[in-house]
């Protein structure tokens, strides 16, 4: 009986000492002032886009898809970000332009290895969001990027494949103009609304 009592009574302290922990996500700042208690506390963002209005449910139904192909390939342009940081000073850093190319052949076959299967179930149009987002997160246009790492051949060769297929690689990302909706978009998933 008595073994029972001192069990219930170390439960009973523990969890009241667990309820009395303070959430250091709780501890704000604040001031007296006028002997009002204003208190600073940091809040999400909140970002305002426009109210979208849709003519029909087919302008519904492609804003609809136009999302989820974003969200898509959003995360392969952030990979690309990632790995651009990562291998630009290791790229620099090598002396001779074999073992430069070397490094960025060894990177090209990771990446096919790793998504390959991903990218041959991709339309056209989830290949011109990708172009688009890699410029967004990188500040370059991939045009750019091929020719900084692979040489201005092999980004003339991969410009005339993009435009067979009605892509440029050498357009630029316009969040204020012909990508406004792109970037709404892109802001929401980042935000964590989407």
């Amino acid at each position: 009986m008595r073994r029972g009592v001192y069990i219930l009574l170390l439960f009973l302290l523990f969890t009241a000492a667990e309820a009395q922990e303070r959430d250091s996500a709780m501890v704000n700042m604040g001031i007296i002032q006028d002997g009002d208690t204003l208190i600073f506390k940091n809040i999400k963002e909140v970002v305002v886009f426009p109210d979208r209005e849709f003519k029909n449910k087919r302008q519904y139904r492609r804003y609809s898809r136009y999302v989820q192909k974003v969200k898509k390939v959003y995360p392969l342009a952030v990979e690309a970000r990632e790995l651009l940081d990562e291998y630009e000073p290791r790229y620099y850093a090598l002396e001779d332009q074999r073992d430069r190319r070397k490094l960025m052949k060894e990177l090209e076959k990771e990446l096919l290895d790793e998504h390959k299967e991903e990218l041959k179930k991709w339309s056209i149009s989830d290949g011109r969001i990708l172009l688009k987002l890699i410029n967004r997160e990188t500040e370059r246009t991939p045009y750019s990027l091929i020719k900084d790492f692979r040489g201005g051949f092999s980004a003339g060769f991969w410009q005339t494949i993009a435009k067979l297929f009605r892509n440029d690689l050498k357009d630029g990302y316009d969040p204020e103009g012909d990508d406004k909706m792109l970037e709404e978009i892109v802001t929401l998933i980042e935000l964590g609304y989407l």
